[in-house]
């Protein structure tokens, strides 16, 4: 049987989640962030933390193990100028989204804590949420630039 096509599905349909729940928690973040109101920061938190580890987390774990075995079966090596960049790419995503997995759940803490005793959100929420977004844009950025390499192969 012919793995590569259901291999190929699998790895696209990762860079899919990767993608789309990237985009969607930045939009649900930033839109809840823009109201300042605690409880829907809080509540908009959770979800976004719950999505990150279902989603993200699966597709983070699923993405290099197809690459691999596709670069296998198609006989490309790793080394390949466009995989290299995309594995460090996809490193540098990595070193990015780690840290913002944690920032998320720093802010779903603060949020909630302000919630329950009534009080607005203080800097250190503010400058956690800078924070989440000067790491979020390279991060996004590179899924971005690692798509635009899987699907041109530039020189293969």
């Amino acid at each position: 049987m012919d793995w590569i096509p259901a291999l190929r599905s699998v790895h696209i349909i990762g860079a899919t989640v990767l993608l789309g729940t990237g985009a969607g928690i930045a939009f649900f973040m930033l839109m809840a962030h823009r109201t300042r109101d605690p409880v829907l920061i809080a509540h908009v938190a959770r979800t976004v933390v719950i999505a990150d580890f279902l989603f993200t987390a699966t597709a983070v774990v699923i993405q290099p193990i197809t690459g691999a075995l596709l670069a296998h079966m198609l006989g490309w090596q790793l080394s390949t100028p466009w995989i290299a960049v995309s594995l460090a790419l996809y490193i540098l995503t990595g070193l990015c989204w780690l840290p913002v997995v944690r920032l998320q759940i720093k802010m779903r803490d603060l949020a909630a804590f302000a919630a329950s005793q009534g009080i607005p959100l203080d800097r250190r929420y503010d400058r956690l949420f800078t924070r989440w977004v000067l790491l979020g844009i390279p991060a996004f950025a590179s899924v971005l630039a690692i798509l635009w390499l899987m699907v041109a192969r530039p020189n293969a």
